[in-house]
């Protein structure tokens, strides 16, 4: 019987053998499926532009007056935008972010999300700004009521990034919007606002009566359409010599 059972004990063996094998055949494959998997993923295009497009066009539609763009701001835009931001300009106020765009661009430069507070007026966008930037301040609300809150336990604002449509809208309301952010900068920050127009969205009329003074800082004909880029701030006190002959 020592034979027959010495045999069996082979065969028990190879099976075991067999079986271990097997699983780590089976293991080996699936790490190479998973990698293999990862980094076709990995090749995939990036469909949120394609996405965020889609929103931006649907919101156009609904009022275009308010959202007044066809499609976010692109990258080259975004950049322009918020070239002068960095981690030590503080807190940062956005108006109008849309879908992110300049959000994005701000904290690649160093910006914290809980320094950045987003005044968006439509609520779709307001909802996906949420889960997008969960540790920003968002505020569903017209930027005309800016003056009414107070969005940085009583910090003055850094800098303020504006995506409104300033041209569509009525000279009330633009005056509105400037006080409420200028009542709150620091004394040193800006309101960084971009156009497809020819010159400043703001009249010089009204940045004098303000006391503000707008200067261009860039363009872009890489966007759609075509931007500008203005730098507007409190308009500097003119030094004179004293006295003369």
């Amino acid at each position: 019987m020592e034979p027959i059972n010495s045999l069996f004990a082979g065969i028990a063996a190879l099976n075991a053998f067999g079986l271990v094998a097997t699983r780590l055949t089976l293991r080996r494959a699936s790490g190479l499926f998973t990698d293999a998997a990862g980094r076709a993923l990995a090749m995939l295009p990036d469909m949120r532009p394609v996405r965020d497009a889609g929103r931006f066009l649907a919101a156009w539609l609904r009022a275009p007056l308010r959202v007044a763009a066809v499609a976010p701001s692109g990258r080259a835009l975004s950049r322009l935008m918020t070239a002068e931001l960095s981690g030590s300009t503080g807190p940062v106020v956005e108006l109008g972010p849309g879908t992110g765009s300049f959000t994005r661009a701000m904290i690649a430069n160093g910006v914290r999300q809980a320094d950045i507070a987003l005044i968006e007026y439509g609520p779709e966008f307001s909802a996906l700004l949420a889960e997008r930037f969960p540790h920003a301040q968002i505020r569903c609300m017209d930027a005309a009521n800016l003056g009414t809150v107070d969005l940085f336990a009583g910090r003055l604002f850094g800098a303020v990034v504006s995506g409104l449509p300033l041209l569509s809208m009525p000279r009330r309301q633009v005056v509105a919007i400037l006080k409420g952010c200028f009542e709150r900068l620091e004394p040193e920050g800006a309101l960084y606002q971009f156009t497809y127009g020819p010159r400043c969205p703001v009249p010089k009329s009204m940045l004098d009566r303000l006391g503000l003074e707008a200067e261009r800082i860039g363009g872009t004909l890489a966007n759609i359409p075509p931007a500008a880029v203005y730098r507007i701030r409190r308009r500097r006190q003119e030094t004179h010599g004293a006295g003369s002959a």
